[in-house]
């Protein structure tokens, strides 16, 4: 099967520049198309790249891969798709005009090409019906959502003519290179994510509406209690733009057959479209259910009232219903007898028995459904693991009880889970109520499946140790936001010891939270400066130097798998492996500045060593000084994988992988390959410019406070990191360990940790998760 090197997008709308951009990521040579514009009629294209330039969150993971997107319109550019594998339609929603132009593809595509349309309204039928039977084989849906960079799920939806090898070059590119989860979708309005997914914003809505539900209480109960993002409904409708709705409602209105219970909930509230006239869409407008009001001095955070369109003063509630659903869980939620308790309710026995009641016409099995919403409406769990939080039997008994319409799934189960665990497999009831595996696409391997099949080789509070095949362990954090703590940093030193001892040949750092570490547990700076314990502070920085040098000193290879933010502390341990496997959404940085303090955990230590190893970087003592010392001092932040290299935390043979779902497999490969002829790395041993260095680091710092760029307390901590990365008082002449670096890390930090800049810094980070800049 030939691979996807060359893609054309045609529409350079927000999403089309969008999913141009993710094919770019992923290395594809890109063209974008759209109509022709007066004077440059390449006009509307080039003003999408330019846009590109300046999307936030950002579209590109690099700028430079702006460079492989080519800008032209459809009039004289359209005939260069015969060289093209891949040929996108992200052209407004009318089926006449896609169809006039999908009839000047099929002219002009190069054999073998293969067509798509990122539609989420029209079915694959319509869209294809009249056209030759060569085009029909080579077209499918392949539904993006927004931000295509950021949202894993692709719905892909074929037809009855689609060949197989089309379908196979699309998931295979889309997989691996664009790092897609892909979920087959049949061709029905809205397919799975968008039909339940509107289906359940809007019971939200006109549920609150009618019950007299403020805004707040209505996030506060649907959000995090039922693990929907902490934005909640109205919070979410705000952020994709409350403008969208009454066209995602209409249309998908239009094409549903007139029984479906979608259309019970009626259409758009009044208030919406007033809002809307008024220029309230959301975050993209002057506001929306909340809003900024910054005529004060102060900003105020602000909230709609549902039943008068004024807005008041954001309250943060906290209803009872939701309490109670943090100690009793969902089930205590919905038979709380509040009036949030009941709205919570109503929302969620509709919406559940909405998805309950579309498989198998939306698609072939539950797993499908969840895996869509999971992705694609960022649900902590999706519609059929919510039943069986809930209890499919008790579930079907209340519908009853209530006189609602039970779905035939419901039937099917009697009161059995949508899913179990058998003989450590994972299991999803079918359509005829018999469990079959779930199955992971080839290469897949996630931790929650070995977690299934096996016990952990070692286990505290804050991190375990597992097997998961061939030889390789694998370490999991599993704290608040996998922050690391004096036991995160034993269970690092007990798994050096266990590896070996279990007759196992290598380890991997990888767990599958949101993000692979936040860093060291700042509370505890906190607590011990406040107290004067400096011994403390030294004892836990001297253990996180231990724990991390014994995993470089391993006796086996250990790779890094880091997803998500992997900051400060969460760095340091990345960057004492002999190699890193980085999920492509790798927000990696030493962070320590930001809180008035240095990496502590020889993160100052790893990065000279790196810099002098880099082979582009200039001979002599000094540059890898400068570079690590900009790259601390900065706090800077890769905002990717790719960016990661540039700020040196990754090196050049470390490895990218798109698809999240793929980490773990590639990084336990990379750390096979390592073993087969593995040796220890030798100590590290520095020559460092000392005083002298030191000097032109401070002339900088200097200069930037005079210019306002940094304050006082910024200059402080940018001379004591200058200190140690410059090596303290030693000459040029003399070499340094690594142990050595280490202890002017220690000595530094606890210096700054003295000063009451620096707790203010602290305490402030805790109390907002802000940087204070004093």
């Amino acid at each position: 099967m030939e691979e996807i090197r060359k893609v054309c997008v045609i529409g350079a709308g927000v999403m089309g520049a969008g999913i141009a951009a993710q094919a770019a990521n992923a290395g594809a040579e890109v063209l974008l198309l759209d109509v022709p514009a007066e004077g440059d009629r390449n006009a509307i294209a080039k003003g999408a790249l330019q846009r590109l330039r300046k999307t936030e969150p950002a579209a590109l993971m690099h700028p430079r891969n702006l460079e492989r997107i080519e800008p032209g319109n459809i009039d004289d550019h359209l005939p260069k798709i015969a060289g093209f594998d891949w040929i996108i339609e992200a052209v407004v929603e009318l089926l006449d005009v896609k169809r006039d132009l999908y009839a000047r593809i099929e002219g002009l595509r190069g054999p073998g090409s293969v067509v798509s349309s990122n539609t989420s309204t029209l079915p694959l039928a319509d869209l294809t019906e009249g056209l030759p039977k060569s085009f029909r084989r080579a077209f499918l849906i392949t539904h993006f959502f927004n931000p295509p960079r950021y949202m894993r799920l692709l719905e892909i939806v074929t037809g009855p003519e689609t060949a197989s090898e089309t379908v196979e070059r699309v998931r295979a590119f889309a997989d691996r290179s664009m790092g897609k989860n892909i979920v087959a979708a049949k061709d029905t309005p809205g397919f799975i994510a968008n039909r339940i997914g509107t289906f359940w914003l809007q019971a939200a809505v006109t549920e609150a509406v009618h019950r007299g539900i403020g805004v707040e209480e209505a996030d506060a109960v649907l959000g995090r209690p039922v693990g929907i993002p902490k934005t909640g409904v109205f919070g979410l409708l705000d952020l994709v733009g409350l403008d969208l709705m009454p066209h995602i409602l209409d249309s998908l209105s239009a094409a549903l057959p007139i029984g479906d219970a979608f259309h019970a909930l009626g259409g758009a509230p009044e208030l919406l479209h007033r809002m809307i006239l008024d220029g309230y869409t959301g975050r993209k407008g002057k506001g929306g259910f909340y809003r900024l009001n910054r005529e004060g001095e102060t900003p105020v955070k602000e909230v709609i009232d549902l039943a008068t369109g004024a807005y008041s003063p954001a309250r943060r509630p906290k209803p009872g219903a939701a309490k109670v659903a943090c100690r009793g869980g969902l089930r205590a939620l919905v038979e709380h007898q509040s009036a949030e308790g009941r709205y919570a309710w109503a929302v969620l026995s509709s919406t559940l028995g909405y998805a309950a009641s579309l498989v198998p016409e939306i698609a072939e099995d539950i797993e499908a459904v969840d895996h869509a919403m999971r992705l694609g409406y960022n649900w902590k769990h999706g519609p059929f693991e919510l039943l069986d939080r809930l209890g499919t039997r008790w579930f079907e008994g209340r519908l009853r009880e209530q006189g609602g319409e039970v779905p035939r799934l419901l039937d099917v189960a009697r009161g059995r889970p949508f899913y179990r665990t058998h003989r450590g497999r994972l299991q999803q009831m079918g359509l005829d109520g018999t469990y079959r595996d779930v199955e992971r696409p080839e290469g897949v391997l996630l931790l929650e499946d070995v977690k299934r099949r096996s016990r952990p080789l070692a286990s505290n509070r804050a991190a375990s140790l597992w097997d998961v095949g061939d030889g390789v362990a694998c370490l999991e954090f599993h704290t608040k936001m996998n922050a690391l703590d004096p036991f995160s940093l034993s269970m690092i030193e007990r798994s050096v010891a266990a590896v070996p001892r279990h007759g196992l040949t290598a380890l991997v750092l990888y767990n599958e939270g949101s993000n692979f570490s936040a860093g060291a547990n700042i509370a505890m700076l906190l607590v011990t400066g406040k107290l004067r314990l400096w011994p403390a502070i030294d004892w836990i920085l001297r253990k996180g130097q231990r724990a991390f040098a014994r995993l470089r000193e391993a006796p086996f290879p250990v790779v890094g798998a880091p997803s998500g933010m992997a900051l400060g502390g969460g760095c340091e341990v990345l960057l004492h492996c002999d190699a890193i496997v980085a999920h492509a959404e790798t927000y990696m940085g030493l962070v320590e500045a930001g809180v008035g303090i240095v990496p502590g955990w020889g993160g100052c230590a790893s990065m000279l060593e790196r810099g002098a190893e880099a082979p582009d970087q200039p001979k002599g003592p000094m540059p890898p000084v400068m570079k690590a010392f900009e790259t601390i001092a900065m706090a800077s932040v890769s905002r990717s994988a790719d960016q990661a290299r540039g700020l040196g935390f990754l090196r050049s043979g470390d490895d990218v992988v798109m698809n999240r779902d793929r980490l773990l497999a590639a990084a336990k490969e990379k750390a096979l390959d390592l073993a087969r002829d593995y040796q220890p790395p030798a100590p590290a041993e520095f020559r460092l410019p000392g005083p002298s260095g030191r000097a032109a680091l401070d002339l900088a710092v200097g200069d930037f406070v005079r210019k306002g760029v940094a304050t006082d307390h910024d200059a402080t901590v940018a001379r004591a990191l200058a200190r140690v990365l410059t090596g303290g008082d030693t000459d040029v002449m003399d070499a340094m360990s690594a142990d050595q670096v280490r202890d002017l890390e220690r000595a530094a930090l606890i210096d700054l940790a003295r000063t009451p800049e620096t707790q203010a810094r602290v305490a402030h980070m805790l109390k907002t998760g802000k940087p204070l800049r004093n």
